[in-house]
């Protein structure tokens, strides 16, 4: 019996790998070749949910400010490879340059807002992101840094060992892409899954259900919650770079409140502290936006001509699925166990 259930669960990971692999071709021949591009999208959005479902997720802790992370990863890459200093530093420098910069930047503002929770943590992280974006669209006087409202363009591509993502014949450069951020992705999920299972995993989750029992038992809640905040940051710098090298342009536009709204949204949607299903949050939440931009094309086929405007009604349809999933499932689309149960535990209450 050991033997069968190995095998089914090897053959499982197997055709998984497989549609994985094969997902871009797919993709290519079935919707198009800018379904790929949006696939990619789906992936770093993948990583930076992961990381900011450390913070919130594993700890506990309401991060509104996620995007500022992701920004200075992506600037730390802009500006170290292209011709705005006309640097072009290594993408393996400029990457884990980026990822520890931001991950000092978690540091930052997690020292201020330890003893915060709640609305009051939310809020502070809220200004911390528009801080940096202020910053980002003003630094390009009296010294041009970021170059300001109009941000840094002809940034360098990702090239590693030699490898042009941008400029190869193997494949186009979609899905080469594809296969770098997946492999990146990969690579954060086992550090998430690694994280969870460990003692500091352990406390993060202890932390969040109670701190003060946490601190209690002996967990340091200090040094605990500032590791938090710099391992999800480091994974937004990450993701940031990825996507400077992907886009090669970069502006504080890019990093907005409603980049922090969808990736919290990502969390929620998919599962608030389970890897699995902030992954499939992601890719959901990605993927339907760009769906409901074909409303437009439908309602010409059906009625002769367009009674909304396709941009309002893909907004209402999608806050309208955002609110019945919230209604419907509050643990999320594909929840952990133990929270599913707590939620179940809780209507239960209610209704007595």
């Amino acid at each position: 019996m050991p033997t069968i259930i190995t095998f089914r669960c090897g053959l499982k990971w197997i055709i998984i790998a497989s549609l994985l692999i094969s997902l871009p071709f797919l993709t290519d021949v079935i919707i198009g070749r800018n379904w790929v591009r949006i696939l990619d999208f789906a992936l770093l959005y993948s990583i930076l949910a992961l990381g900011l479902n450390i913070v919130i997720g594993f700890a506990g802790l309401l991060d509104l400010g996620f995007v500022a992370f992701f920004a200075v990863g992506a600037y730390t890459y802009a500006i170290l490879a292209s011709p705005h200093l006309g640097l072009h530093l290594p993408v393996g420098i400029i990457l884990p340059l980026g990822t520890i910069l931001a991950g000092g930047f978690g540091i930052l503002l997690g020292l201020p807002t330890l003893k915060l929770r709640g609305d009051y943590l939310a809020i502070v992280t809220l200004g911390f992101g528009e801080i940096i974006r202020i910053f980002l669209n003003n630094l390009n006087a009296p010294y041009n840094l970021t170059g300001g409202p109009q941000g840094i363009n002809l940034i360098d591509p990702l090239i590693l060992a030699g490898f042009n993502f941008n400029q190869n014949d193997l494949l186009p450069s979609v899905y080469q892409y594809y296969y770098l951020f997946l492999f990146c992705t990969m690579i954060t999920l086992f550090i998430c899954q690694r994280l969870q299972n460990s003692r500091i995993g352990r406390a993060w989750i202890a932390i969040r259900e109670d701190e003060i029992a946490a601190q209690a038992m002996g967990i340091n809640t200090r040094n605990i919650k500032l590791l938090a905040f710099s391992m999800g940051a480091s994974f937004g710098g990450l993701g940031g770079g990825l996507f400077a090298g992907f886009q090669g342009f970069v502006s504080p536009e890019s990093f907005n409140l409603m980049e922090s709204i969808m990736i919290l949204c990502m969390i929620v949607l998919g599962g608030m502290g389970h890897i699995w299903g902030v992954i499939f949050g992601a890719v959901v939440l990605t993927l339907l936006p760009e769906a409901l931009r074909y409303l437009g094309t439908i309602q010409q086929s059906l009625f002769g001509h367009i009674w909304i405007d396709p941009a309002d009604l893909r907004l209402l349809i999608f806050g309208l699925a955002l609110i019945l999933v919230m209604l419907l499932r509050p643990a999320g689309l594909y929840p952990t166990p133990v929270r599913k149960s707590e939620f179940e535990t809780a209507e239960e209450i209610d209704e007595l």
